[in-house]
C-alpha cells in the first residue's frame, strides 16, 4: 500500500512545487471503473462525522455486481478510514484524501491500493465524496490559479502599453503608437524656442 501526505504555507516555494508535482502525478492515475475515491472536508469538520460518513459508504459499495470492482472500492473506502484516524480534526484549510485501486501493470488483478492526503494551502469550504476512474482535483487546481491580477497603463509622448501583471509575470496586451505628429518641425534660429515650449 502506497501512502503519501502533504502539508505546506503558500509562501513555502519548495513545498509548492512538491504539491503541484503531487497534483500532476495523481492526475495520471487512473482506475478501472469507479474505484477511486476523492473525499474533500472542509476546515474544522470533526473527522468521527466523516467516518461516520465513510462507515455507510462502506456499507452501500456492498451492493455492487462486480465482485472485484466492491472489492477494491471497500478497500479504498477502508484505507481513507484508516488515514483519517490519523486526525481529529480537518484543520484550518481542511483535509483531502485520495484513495483508490491503481492497476500497476495495466491489467485487471494487479491493483495496489494507494492513499494520498493534502492539507490544502488555502481553505476548501467542500464537503465531497465521489467515486471515478480519475481522481477529482478541480478545487485544488483552482487554489493554485493566481488571484491578483493588476493592470498597468503606461503613456508616454509617442506610445502606450497596456499590460497585466499576474504574480510574477508581466503579460503585454496592446501597443499603441500616437501616429499624431510632433508639436514642431522648426527650424533654424526658432528651434531652441520651440525645444524650450516643448518641454514645459
Amino acid at each position: 500500500m502506497k501512502s503519501e501526505g502533504l502539508t505546506f504555507s503558500r509562501k513555502d516555494y519548495v513545498s509548492l512545487y512538491k504539491f503541484k508535482k503531487l497534483l500532476k502525478e495523481l492526475e495520471s492515475k487512473e482506475g478501472r471503473g469507479t474505484e477511486l475515491i476523492s473525499l474533500y472536508i472542509p476546515p474544522n469538520k470533526p473527522v468521527s462525522d466523516v467516518i461516520g460518513y465513510l462507515r455507510q459508504e462502506y456499507a452501500t459499495a456492498a451492493n455492487i455486481k462486480s465482485k472485484s470492482t466492491r472489492k477494491n472500492v471497500q478497500d479504498a473506502i477502508e484505507s481513507a478510514i484508516q488515514r483519517l484516524k490519523l486526525f481529529d480534526r480537518a484543520g484550518p484549510t481542511g483535509l483531502v484524501i485520495f484513495s483508490g485501486a491503481i492497476p500497476q501493470d495495466g491489467g485487471a488483478g494487479t491493483e495496489k491500493i494507494e492513499v494520498y492526503h493534502v492539507i490544502p494551502p488555502e481553505p476548501i469550504n467542500l464537503l465531497l465524496y465521489r467515486c471515478d476512474s480519475k481522481f477529482y482535483l478541480e478545487p485544488l487546481k483552482e487554489l493554485l490559479k493566481e488571484k491578483d491580477v493588476y493592470g498597468v497603463l503606461v503613456i508616454d509622448n509617442e506610445e502606450a502599453a497596456v499590460a497585466v501583471v499576474r504574480g510574477r509575470r508581466i503579460v503585454e496586451l496592446k501597443k499603441f503608437t500616437s501616429g499624431v505628429p510632433g508639436k514642431h518641425h522648426a527650424g533654424g534660429q526658432s528651434a531652441r524656442r520651440f525645444e524650450r515650449l516643448r518641454e514645459m
